[in-house]
């Protein structure tokens, strides 16, 4: 089939293949670029991948003199590899190889090989297909493995044997379920079967590698059929296996729980579908993370998961460090939801005070909004009257929430007094006493005693130092 069309959406391709046959190397455009083009997808690929019978820097840099961007090129002598950006194309060029692997390590023997070679080294068969940029075969498309077969049926599947693909590379198991979820396609039995079968040789691979993978699955939509993918494999009890604790409903006397790990996916769905946000979609994963720690059973309640938000919260930390995630404002971020995402079950469930809203918008901050989002997205009840119910709740929240910041402006709180000028009043060394001071002052605006002001708040400070018998050094 010719193909002509998708080269002449990107001029510098006839370019390459003109110096291809100048240089008498054959040519190739490959890879995700082929796929994405060949599917349509919306969000197609602005990296290019160029392979060629020949050496893949050799061209580059003939390619690059020649469209006027010499020295701006990589060079990866190592890995026989270079790359430049052209415009908004990411152009990147490699001699076609062969692979070999020893099953210690992921890490191929590489040598030189032919575009057939190259080709069969490739993960899945939607990724193996190529199209010709010479002359004699401009647009032509090489597809050995009957990946547009694939791509029709909306298949996942590897050119070789799937054990030995997934031996030899055990992240490309991940992969696997990477494209299934992003592309919404199903993996081939034989193929989900060696993933099945291969799933502890996972555990050769850096974490860094399987997180970047475990990333691009929370960012698909719907990103639940990625984790369910993952489980019933077996890779989710590996990569994480707090999430596979959450499964399954146990009985006593006749009263079940629900399935937390089915409605953690349902929670995150319902994330997913609001926001791209990854954060806000790892606190939907990660919000009810220790309800198996405190999972009892009561005769009269029933199941409860008492503190499973603080408990959780304090898991978030070890969970990140392991997935080597950003131990910075991601975690503080996913850490507060965690730690929060009760309370404006509570609020709604209650009389809204304003003494409460204070306190609920000093701990979210500006994350308040984002809160409510995670919140929303909890209600996962079949009956839609009680779902109705939560959401008119909820909206009350809301309009409380904006009602008392407008008034009181405590989200990112600081007290109008600071330390500083505390210790200078009394003439008090830093200490648990100027820290009393300030805590009092802040429960006081919290809880509606005095204004969120300098001067109700100054004034507050004196009462208080007298209670305690200090008396006023430096007067304003």
């Amino acid at each position: 089939m010719d193909y002509t069309n998708i080269l002449e959406k990107f001029p510098v391709l006839k370019q390459i293949g003109i110096i291809s046959d100048q240089m008498n190397f054959s040519t190739y455009v490959v890879g995700g670029f082929v796929r994405d083009f060949l599917l349509d997808r919306k969000e197609k690929k602005s990296d290019i991948d160029i392979v060629t019978v020949g050496s893949g820097i050799e061209l580059a840099k003939e390619v690059a003199d020649h469209i006027g961007i010499k020295g701006k090129i990589s060079v990866f002598k190592n890995f026989g590899t270079a790359m430049f950006r052209y415009g908004k194309i990411e152009l990147e060029f490699v001699g076609a190889r062969k692979e070999s692997y020893n099953r210690e390590s992921r890490k191929p023997v590489v040598e030189n090989g032919t575009l057939a070679d190259d080709q069969l080294r490739r993960d899945f068969t939607i990724n193996a297909m190529a199209i010709g940029l010479n002359r004699q075969n401009y647009g032509r498309l090489i597809d050995p493995f009957e990946g547009m077969k694939d791509l029709e049926k909306k298949m996942i599947r590897t050119p070789r044997d799937p054990l030995v693909t997934f031996s030899d590379d055990p992240l490309r198991m991940m992969r696997a379920i990477r494209f299934a979820a992003q592309l919404n396609f199903d993996i081939e039995p034989n193929t989900f079967d060696s993933i099945i079968r291969n799933k502890k040789r996972i555990e050769i691979v850096s974490q860094e590698r399987i997180t970047q993978e475990l990333n691009k699955i929370i960012l698909s939509d719907p990103p639940s059929y990625g984790f369910q993918l993952m489980y019933h494999s077996g890779l989710l009890e590996t990569v994480l296996p707090e999430m596979t604790a959450l499964q399954g409903v146990e009985k006593i006397k006749g009263k079940g729980h629900k399935d937390n790990f089915y409605h953690t996916l349902m929670v995150l769905d319902n994330v997913a579908g609001k926001s791209a946000d990854i954060w806000l979609r790892w606190a939907a994963i990660l919000h009810d993370i220790a309800k198996p720690v405190t999972q009892r059973f009561d005769e009269k309640a029933g199941w409860t998961f008492h503190g499973h938000e603080e408990i959780g919260a304090r898991m978030v930390p070890k969970i990140f460090r392991r997935l080597k995630l950003p131990m910075n404002d991601p975690l503080r971020f996913v850490q507060k939801l965690v730690r929060l995402h009760l309370r404006p079950i509570a609020l709604a469930s209650d009389e809204i005070t304003d003494s409460a809203v204070r306190r609920l918008l000093f701990e979210a901050g500006d994350d308040v909004d984002k809160l409510m989002q995670l919140c929303k997205a909890d209600i996962t009840s079949k009956n839609p009257e009680k779902v109705k119910r939560y959401l008119s709740n909820f909206a009350r929240v809301e309009e409380k929430l904006v009602e008392v910041e407008d008034k009181d402006r405590v989200r990112n709180f600081q007290p109008p007094v600071s330390g500083e000028e505390i210790m200078e009043t009394f003439g008090l060394k830093p200490g648990r006493m100027v820290g009393d001071i300030k805590n009092e002052i802040k429960e006081a605006i919290m809880d509606g005693k005095i204004k969120n002001d300098y001067q109700e708040a100054y004034r507050y400070m004196i009462m208080i130092a007298e209670k305690s018998g200090l008396s006023i050094k430096n007067k304003n």
